[in-house]
């Protein structure tokens, strides 16, 4: 459980109600067992600390820090049949897009058996029936060209820690391995970059930008949309001295000159100065 709840943190701080929530799947438990529970859980954990608001988080590491023209981005999308892995939800398609500079390129996509019942929200939302999982691979089936087209990769989704959740649940599962590696929120990136737009669901940020997406709630369709938005992003945080992959996890409060805590990659890749200041 306590690597679980460091793949968890590796997308940013979180509060111990949400280490509960989501990795143990406990809802609703009072903020001081939440507390209690969560020390209990990483509070001895070198790879974990406790930061002044009072969230845990990663702790600082040692490791170098990539240019972002050298990185390659694997943009993930996933379609599940619930909302939470620990309450039943699986992964019923999945798509990867690679980003390398301004190159998109679709590397993955398939549906995938859940064997487990799709919930109906889910089947409204995506138009994915159980008639139509029938005969698609299980995830056993999938994970070695997963595996592989994430490898040497950032990890990108919108709200990623979703998408990582529920992946690195399904390779726990079949593999008995967590995800692992620095990884990129678009939604928590958009926040920085864009102050200018109602909302920061992915078809707002994309109708923003003017972008396509040819099949919303589904893998390859929000994939693709959210691989030509990081591309803007990217554009984006470039124009405003972001030079490499640590550039896009700390900005300066822009009255005070200091740092927020929230990284939005893994606690592999260090901060740095990356400034953007605030609309006026």
């Amino acid at each position: 459980m306590a690597n679980r709840a460091v793949a968890y943190l590796e997308s940013g701080p979180a509060a111990s109600a949400a280490l509960l929530r989501d990795v143990l799947g406990l809802a609703r438990a009072p903020r001081r067992v939440a507390d209690q529970v969560a020390r209990s859980l990483v509070g001895d954990d070198p790879r974990v600390v406790r930061i002044e608001d009072g969230r845990w988080a990663l702790a600082p590491a040692l490791a170098g820090d990539p240019p972002l023209d050298a990185c390659r981005f694997a943009v993930v999308d996933v379609e599940t049949t619930g909302r939470h892995p620990g309450r039943g939800g699986r992964i019923m398609e999945i798509a990867v897009v690679d980003v390398q500079g301004r190159a998109v390129r679709p590397a993955f996509e398939t549906l995938v058996d859940p064997q487990a019942p799709v919930s109906p929200f889910a089947a409204r939302l995506t138009g994915i029936s159980a008639a139509a999982l029938r005969g698609a691979p299980t995830f056993a089936g999938i994970a070695d060209g997963l595996v592989s087209a994430l490898a040497g990769a950032v990890f990108v989704a919108h709200n990623a820690r979703f998408d990582w959740m529920f992946l690195s649940a399904e390779l726990e599962r079949d593999r008995g391995v967590l995800l692992q590696g620095p990884r990129l929120c678009t939604l928590r990136l958009s926040r920085r970059l864009v102050k200018d737009v109602a909302g920061r669901r992915l078809d707002r940020l994309t109708d923003y930008f003017g972008i396509p997406n040819r099949a919303r709630h589904r893998a390859g369709g929000d994939a693709e949309a959210t691989a030509l938005l990081l591309v803007r992003l990217l554009d984006l945080a470039r124009e405003r001295g972001a030079v490499t992959l640590g550039d896009l996890t700390a900005t300066r409060n822009a009255k005070r000159g200091t740092r927020n805590s929230t990284p939005e990659l893994a606690a592999s890749v260090p901060r740095s100065a990356f400034r953007v200041p605030r609309s006026s």
